[in-house]
């Protein structure tokens, strides 16, 4: 049966060079960083390089780098971190309605203690406005927290925009680039931000490794206690595997992105415009060009679905409705009710994702299946008998 690996948003593939790059760390480098031998010091150089590469991709220095698990993690290091740095200050924080759960989360445990959380709307096409984030700003107000572009249905936010706000209100400015890095530019001068997540399975580095821009200045909370690694911000043995993967994975980013968009855009649009020619009462979610590439979300009425991508993947297509951390839940995207869909028509949205290895015959296997599948579970849905 072929294979169709159509979830990139979801995770990616680790290239094989990231892999080569990896190995030696495992076991003939395998060094703490931490150590003052010459193991540890082989490790630490590793460590450096990294962060000078990845500091480099991003437009920072060196020393506002920190590593981290991944996205969850730097995204919870930056609001507990402001929170606890700037606490005395005031007590307000800025986020949106279609943050990732690593963001709204954290939010919510910090409402229960007393903090006032304010959690902006969007658009019917998924974007923050950011007139909104001015308004909303008071004298309490510490921290904004927007999503470079949303995981989901793709739309980019106008956050350089933002963040001149930001700057001429003295509010520090985080996004959550996971889903952009590595796949449009992402440089945080140009963006405007104090703070910034990346997350290296996102963009076909290894899973269980990211990065915390921290601008220099910035007063951020301690968030791992243990050790004083990373000049004291983040304890924890180093993964240099992981690190030296990650910084691999950007290296190959820096060569290919502009192409690989290129080619996912013309993937991305090819299915914006057959979908609906082969498939009736179906909508694009999200802004139709201010998107990721490689994304693509509808909602198709009168089915579920979670159907239809278990129907796919019986085909071996694999795809999304969502994001991968809430799949286990039966409640509706919290996104696409954000953009105004009822839960019924939420409940039969299917998200499309593609990346480096994606081929045009896989769009075609693809758009060959998805109308069929449609066809037998319409047939079979009491909504689709009464429209």
């Amino acid at each position: 049966m072929k294979r169709v690996y159509l979830d990139y948003a979801a995770t990616s593939p680790t290239d094989p060079e990231v892999i080569k790059s990896m190995e030696p760390y495992f076991f003939e480098k395998f060094g703490n960083a931490s150590s003052l031998h010459a193991y540890g010091q082989e490790a630490k150089k590793a460590l450096e390089d990294s962060r000078h590469n990845v500091a480099e991709f991003l437009g920072a220095k060196p020393d506002e780098i920190i590593f981290s698990s991944g996205g969850t993690e730097s995204d919870n290091n930056a609001i507990f971190g402001v929170a606890e740095a700037l606490g005395d200050k005031g007590n307000h924080i800025i986020t949106s309605k279609i943050e990732h759960h690593a963001i709204s989360e954290p939010c919510a445990v910090l409402e229960k203690k007393g903090f006032k959380i304010s959690y902006l709307g969007v658009d019917k096409q998924g974007i923050v406005s950011a007139e909104d984030v001015k308004k909303a700003i008071t004298d309490k107000t510490i921290l904004i927290s927007i999503m470079h572009a949303n995981n989901e249905i793709g739309t980019i936010q106008p956050i350089a925009e933002i963040g001149k706000i930001a700057k001429a209100k003295g509010v520090c400015f985080h996004s959550d680039a996971v889903q952009t890095a590595g796949h449009i530019p992402v440089d945080v001068n140009n963006l405007n931000v104090d703070l910034l997540s990346i997350s290296g399975h996102k963009f076909y580095g290894p899973k269980g490794v990211g990065a915390l821009f921290i601008r220099k200045g910035t007063r951020l909370g301690k968030f791992l206690q243990g050790g004083d690694q990373e000049k004291g911000r983040r304890a924890s043995t180093h993964n240099i595997p992981g690190i030296v993967g990650l910084s691999k994975a950007i290296e190959l980013c820096s060569k290919n992105m502009k192409k690989e968009a290129e080619f996912q855009i013309a993937l991305r649009d090819r299915l914006i415009k057959e979908i609906p020619k082969k498939i009736s009462d179906v909508m694009l979610n999200g802004h139709p060009t201010q998107r990721l590439p490689n994304n693509v979300n509808f909602s198709i009425k009168y089915i579920e679905g979670e159907s239809i991508l278990l129907s796919l993947d019986m085909l071996g297509i694999a795809v999304s409705t969502g994001s991968a951390c809430t799949s286990s839940s039966l409640e509706p995207s919290h996104v696409l009710l954000a953009i105004g869909l009822d839960h019924e028509t939420a409940h039969g949205s299917v998200r499309i994702t593609m990346g480096r290895w994606t081929k045009e015959s896989d769009i075609d296997y693809l758009l060959e299946n998805l109308p069929k599948v449609v066809h037998k579970l319409r047939a079979m849905s009491p909504l689709y008998d009464k429209k």
